[in-house]
């Protein structure tokens, strides 16, 4: 009853609006992105400005509750039954400056509309395959995009950030004036502020190139080979995506594509057509279908196929540190067993470029990381989840022997700690800072567990 009449209270000081449960639309408000994550949260704010931010605050400081900021449902990992989720969908400002190349982004801002306003203009940014993800949630958690060996990650990419102080203290802060929460907001999340805003630089791309090419799953162990080779070689302009395919015979299917496994490379230059680069992919097997030419991360991300509304799935991802011919075999032979038949999707992302040599420091790296993998397990109303967890399980064990000393938070499943994405003293580091800026744990502990 204590925590009910804390909400209460804090229900009636706002300007926007608390949800709590029993109202009619917390289900749909407490929603997360991925609706095989289950959550139950104290309650679902809606803040109108950052007094109603800082009335939260006050409310959580006698330890009742904790914020847990989750602007679009991306990323839900843990428990939230004593948390108060805060959705920052009315921090939308955006205001680009094409002569600095930088834009300012609202907490509450999805990629999709700064990349509908820099459609034409020569700039990009570094935002990741999903129109609908929100920039904040993106950036604060490392974010790999599109254009990573291009750019580096999307926290590499982070200028400045509007932050709310668990002290309730509202200011921009950047390397200069506090660089060791810069350094925690570059990949560990909101759990050292709330962020209202950020300034994040954009990236010059004169002539964006795309060239898509789709391959039989027989010709995959020589392509991802191919693929593989061109990382010497490849300039930082050059950005390769690799999907294998093994699509169900299911009638929701368009008939081209069902029951069919196959392989598509997906290679992105900002500055025109690599073509000799290219053209070794193709004649590493035999292309079954190309498109090429100039292109956009609007036309990228309609293209996508990302899902557009929440859906329930899983899956594992795991950052490499090589893919030599034995875990490429192995890989192979585990994709190809039928008794893996829940993976649907194993996406495979080319590291290296400006991805080694970070221009900003923070807790997120892939420096000397080689690959980013992705397997997708989606969720079927009636389908038994004992083989998907089995086939997450044996892709994990396939890709052991080639893991990198860290991974990208934003790739982290539920239930993974930040532990995974960094050394033990930069973790100790991170600790300590929290334990600074927030004494009293009114901050959601998110992925690091206190």
């Amino acid at each position: 009853m204590a925590l009910l009449s804390e909400l209460e209270t804090a229900r009636d000081a706002l300007r926007g609006r608390l949800i709590l449960p029993g109202d009619d639309s917390y289900a749909s408000a407490a929603r997360p992105w991925n609706l095989a994550v289950e959550q139950r949260p104290a309650g679902v704010a809606l803040p109108s400005d950052v007094d109603d931010l800082r009335t939260l605050l006050r409310a959580a400081a006698d330890g009742a509750f904790t914020l847990a900021v989750q602007p679009s449902g991306h990323g839900a990992s843990s428990d939230l039954s004593g948390s108060v989720i805060v959705r920052t969908a009315a921090f939308d400002d955006l205001d680009i400056d094409l002569e600095a190349g930088v834009a300012r982004v609202g907490g509450g801002v999805h990629w999709g509309a700064v990349v509908d306003a820099l459609e034409g203009s020569g700039w990009v940014a570094p935002a990741g395959t999903s129109p609908v993800v929100s920039v904040a949630g993106y950036t604060l958690g490392g974010g790999h995009s599109w254009f990573s060996r291009t750019a580096g990650l999307g926290s590499d990419n982070l200028r400045a950030a509007w932050v709310l102080r668990a002290d309730g203290s509202h200011e921009r802060v950047d390397d200069d004036t506090d660089p060791e929460l810069m350094w925690a907001l570059r990949g560990a999340g909101g759990i050292t502020g709330i962020v209202t805003a950020l300034e994040i630089d954009l990236v010059r791309a004169p002539a964006v190139w795309g060239t898509g090419l789709t391959y039989d799953a027989s010709d995959a162990e020589a392509v991802i080979r191919a693929v593989r080779d061109l990382a010497d070689d490849a300039p930082p302009s050059v950005n390769v995506f690799v999907d294998s395919m093994r699509l169900p015979d299911a009638p929701e299917l368009p008939a081209e594509i069902r029951g069919r496994s196959f392989l598509t490379v997906q290679v992105l230059a900002v500055d025109g057509e690599p073509a000799a680069l290219v053209e070794r992919l193709r004649a590493a097997g035999t292309v079954r279908r190309e498109v090429a030419g100039p292109t956009s991360p609007g036309a990228l991300a309609a293209a996508s196929n990302e899902p557009t509304d929440p859906t329930p799935g899983r899956g594992a991802s795991a950052a490499l540190s090589h893919l030599d011919d034995a875990v490429l075999a192995d890989l192979l032979r585990f994709r190809a067993h039928d008794d893996n038949w829940p993976i649907m999707g194993i996406g495979m992302r080319l590291l290296g470029g400006a991805l080694d040599a970070p221009k900003r420091p923070g807790l997120a790296s892939l420096q000397g990381a080689a690959w980013l993998l992705h397997a997708l397990v989606p969720v079927f109303p009636g389908v038994p989840s004992e083989p998907g967890d089995a086939s997450i399980a044996g892709f994990e064990r396939v890709l052991a022997p080639a893991l990198a000393p860290q991974t990208v938070p934003t790739f982290l499943g539920p239930g993974q700690t930040l532990e995974l994405c960094a050394g033990e003293q930069s973790i100790e580091k991170l600790r300590a800072l929290r334990d600074a800026v927030d004494p009293n744990g009114v901050l959601h502990e998110g992925r690091l567990p206190r």
